[in-house]
């Protein structure tokens, strides 16, 4: 009888695979954090896209497209102002608090901790107050239906300024849970909760209702983070003398705000100029294919949320090799795992939309349009991050004008023939461009050679 070795063939496959991953979770090293935070961040954007998923499925089979249509446009809207009514202080502390924690400037670190959030939150305040009356002007001429969305999501903006600015904070001390599940699970389990409470007690649902659901949804979410945060912050460091250098701060925050701004124009210019030439049934199928396909870019905002303060902080450290080598390594943990989600979404995408209703199916065709944009993006990794926290947020921001410019450019020229697949194409192609310009402007700027594909090369 043979003696036969008791140990199964896959041992040594899966001994290597844990000696492997082993240092993700135990390395001290810039690349083992990145990796630990990474996955908790990709990890919690998972979960609360699934929430986010199940919110816009519940909102799409109840409303209808076209009631669905008008929220999605007046969403986009509070998203897009809510990320730059902040005036960048977000993205500015994940530079300025490693910053400051580096030189040792206690005054100003405490001074930024506690002023920032309550100036951003002011003026946001007073910024939707005026809105609000050019909505009043305005209302004869807009559609009836939009007006009172418009005023609830004008009364959503400030709380989600704060939520912006908070979880810039929380990150910038990698305190990653209190960053984002607030936002990205307490929100969208909050906004589930009200949509079943509100059909279980048959009350009419329609854009008016959508909105005033999401806007206690985000209030709550803001308040249950602003507590424990503030707690947090406060004994991040001694107390002492405070010091408010607000023109430092807008300094740095202005020119983020632009990069922000821009990027977010880029994001939803499709779906605002859309609405304009479009029936809003048509926005609300193209926005459930943007949604289906948005784990894409968790990947990306994953590995940016978890890498711009060590930007920062190898920067101000002035180790060009270490921040080459970092860069590089930023980017290929960006690019293959979009590339292969991306697969895996377009494979699974028609069943995907089936779920928001029947009619949502023919969104299918645009994701694959969509999906082209996205992984091209992905190529460069969190570069834009990385740009701002070395210094070079104006050009940056320039680059982000100038793609804004060609999607409005392609938007108004190909919506009005092609409609939504004109918008996709659109969206697409100024990514292509954009990541064209960035890539240009490391290389001339810095000299690293990036790319997800070789061995790292300064």
């Amino acid at each position: 009888m043979a003696i036969t070795d008791s140990r199964s063939p896959a041992a040594p496959a899966v001994a290597a695979l844990i000696a492997r991953i082993r240092p993700i979770f135990s390395g001290s090293g810039e690349a083992a954090k990145t990796h630990r935070a990474a996955v908790a961040v990709f990890g919690i954007r998972v979960v609360g896209a699934a929430l986010a998923y199940a919110s816009q499925i519940l909102l799409a089979r109840w409303m209808g497209t076209s009631d669905y249509g008008v929220y999605v446009y007046v969403w986009t809207w509070v998203l897009m102002l809510g990320c730059v009514f902040d005036f960048g202080l977000s993205p500015t502390s994940q530079k300025l608090i490693p910053m400051y924690r580096a030189h040792g400037d206690l005054d100003r670190l405490r001074g930024y901790q506690s002023g920032a959030r309550w100036m951003a939150v002011a003026a946001s305040i007073v910024l939707c107050l005026m809105l609000a009356g050019v909505v009043w002007l305005l209302s004869p001429r807009l559609d009836p239906a939009m007006i009172a969305p418009l005023y609830l999501g004008l009364l959503t903006l400030p709380a989600f300024v704060a939520a912006n600015i908070q979880d810039g904070m929380a990150r910038a001390y990698d305190w990653m849970k209190l960053a984002l599940l607030p936002a990205f699970i307490a929100r969208q389990g909050l906004l589930i909760g009200f949509t079943l409470g509100a059909v279980a007690m048959g009350l009419g649902f329609d854009a008016t209702g959508a909105m005033a659901i999401s806007a206690a949804a985000v209030w709550l979410a803001m308040i249950g983070q602003w507590l424990p945060l503030g707690r947090r912050l406060a004994a991040s460091v001694e107390k002492g003398r405070k010091t408010y250098d607000v023109k430092a701060w807008l300094g740095v925050s202005l020119p983020m705000v632009l990069v922000e701004g821009f990027y977010l124009l880029l994001s939803y210019t499709d779906i605002l100029l859309l609405q304009r030439f479009r029936p809003s049934d048509e926005v609300g199928v193209y926005f459930a294919a943007v949604k289906t396909l948005i784990l894409v870019s968790f990947i990306h905002y994953a590995i940016a949320a978890s890498s711009a303060h060590r930007f920062s902080e190898l920067h101000a450290a002035g180790d060009r090799e270490r921040l080459s080598a970092y860069l590089s390594h930023a980017i290929k943990l960006t690019f293959w795992p979009s590339l292969i989600a991306t697969i895996a979404l377009l494979a699974v995408g028609r069943p995907m939309l089936a779920l928001f209703g029947p009619q949502f199916v023919d969104g299918y065709g645009l994701m694959f349009v969509l999906a082209i944009g996205l992984v091209v993006r992905a190529a460069v990794g969190p570069i834009e991050r990385f740009l701002n926290m070395a210094g070079e947020q104006k050009i940056c921001a320039l680059a982000y004008a100038l793609a804004f410019a060609v999607n409005v450019a392609l938007c108004v020229i190909l919506i009005p023939r092609f409609g939504s697949y004109g918008a996709a194409a659109s969206a697409s192609l100024a990514l292509v461009f954009l990541t064209a310009l960035l890539f240009a402007i490391t290389r001339r700027r810095f000299g690293f050679r990036i790319s997800p594909f070789g061995r790292h090369r300064g």
